[in-house]
């Protein structure tokens, strides 16, 4: 018997500057900080989700100050994030972040119909707000 997975729990992109991130995640995209570590990382509820960014050459180290064993990790280079979100909701991001000086990269209708927009985080990470109907079983 094989278990089903529930979801992504948390999800990560490797960023730069945490004042920039969170002014970009909790100003911008309105996420709330769960919890910021100067020089290391903030993290950010999605709805039941976690987006976690992470200064990548700090995570590359074990915090010493942790008392959780979570191991070294990290990345170069653009990583990608997808925000599931409704017609209307897609409508108001493509005209409140190019308002808040994010441009859309690209706005368009797959070919289920379901569309996406995409924009890039202060990092350059690609982030995209699609229809949840992309993934949909069956399509």
């Amino acid at each position: 018997m094989t278990a089903r997975l529930n979801g992504i729990l948390e999800a990560a992109v490797y960023v730069d500057d945490l004042d920039a991130t969170e002014r970009f995640y909790s100003g911008v995209l309105g996420l709330p900080v769960v919890v910021r570590k100067d020089g290391r990382h903030a993290f950010f509820r999605a709805g039941d989700s976690i987006v976690l960014t992470f200064i990548a050459e700090a995570t590359r180290e074990v915090d010493p100050t942790s008392p959780l064993p979570v191991p070294p990790h990290g990345a170069t280079g653009p990583g990608h994030l997808c925000f599931a979100a409704d017609a209307a909701q897609l409508d108001h991001w493509a005209k409140t972040l190019p308002e808040a000086g994010v441009p859309i990269e690209a706005d368009f209708n797959w070919p289920n119909g379901a569309r996406s927009i995409y924009v890039r985080d202060p990092a350059g990470n690609s982030i995209e707000f699609a229809e949840p109907k992309l993934w949909a079983e069956g399509d």
